[in-house]
């Protein structure tokens, strides 16, 4: 539960966000979108406890989010593997902070190798790997210790059209095997429909709380069901309308 969150940051003299309130249920995908600068990152790193908010609280049940928690995992755009570590190396790091035997951190990281998809790259290094297959492995690392949230910003924001939609269905699939709470940043409609229970739509800097809409299309999905769904372009056309007039609105504000 997010509930009265706000976020200053003082010395450049900016608003991230403010009075933020929502809710996640379990397992549920909450898609988040908005115009750049709304403060969608900030949020992210404030849930995860990496930013301490100016105002208000982050609940993960009844516990108040004051720092980072096992229970919390993020996935990052820009992959952030470490380069000089092989890939299993990688993902097995968070297993080994936690003090885990090997046996178990091999079982694990050879789990989740296969289950995103890179059996036979386990020991190359991150130069080696393609932006898809690097992306792949942020993943790979994040679920293996097992969080019950997953914090992803834009995680396929820097690949390529193709690579994009076919990690999408991957993530679609994932989640049907392996449940999690899951908040998205993106800046693309299509794929918070695709993905998301629910699409939180927030407004320009300071970001606020503009809508919350759900998408009642049926799992499982695939691009080219939601693609042709009425409901999807329904929705696609409701959330572009609200962009734009919030662009109008902060072009009108703008000196």
């Amino acid at each position: 539960m997010v509930r009265d969150l706000s976020k200053r940051f003082a010395s450049a003299g900016v608003v991230a966000f403010e009075r933020l309130n929502f809710e996640v249920a379990e397992h549920e995908v909450l898609c988040i979108l908005g115009p750049s600068g709304c403060g969608k990152t900030t949020l992210l790193r404030t849930i995860d406890g990496l930013i301490t908010p100016d105002s208000g609280e982050v609940l993960i049940g009844d516990r108040k989010v004051n720092g980072p928690s096992r229970d919390v995992a993020m996935v990052f755009q820009q992959f952030g593997l470490f380069p000089w570590k092989r890939l299993d190396q990688n993902i097995a790091y968070g297993l080994k902070l936690r003090g885990k035997s090997n046996a178990e951190v091999n079982a694990v990281v050879d789990h989740y190798v296969r289950l995103v998809g890179l059996a036979g790259f386990a020991h190359c290094y991150p130069f080696q790997l393609s932006g898809g297959m690097q992306q792949r492995a942020g993943l790979a690392r994040a679920l293996a210790v097992n969080p019950s949230i997953l914090l992803m910003d834009e995680p396929f924001g820097s690949l390529d059209a193709q690579t994009r939609e076919t990690l999408q269905e991957e993530l679609l699939a994932i989640l049907a095997r392996e449940p999690k709470t899951l908040l998205f940043v993106t800046h693309s409609v299509d794929e918070a429909i695709l993905l998301g229970d629910r699409i939180l739509v927030m407004t320009h800097r300071p970001g606020r709380v503009r809508e919350i809409l759900p998408v009642e299309i049926p799992r499982p999905r695939d691009i080219g069901q939601v693609r042709a769904d009425h409901r999807a372009i329904k929705l696609r056309a409701h959330i572009w309308e609200e962009l734009r007039r919030d662009a109008e609105q902060r072009a009108e504000e703008t000196p």
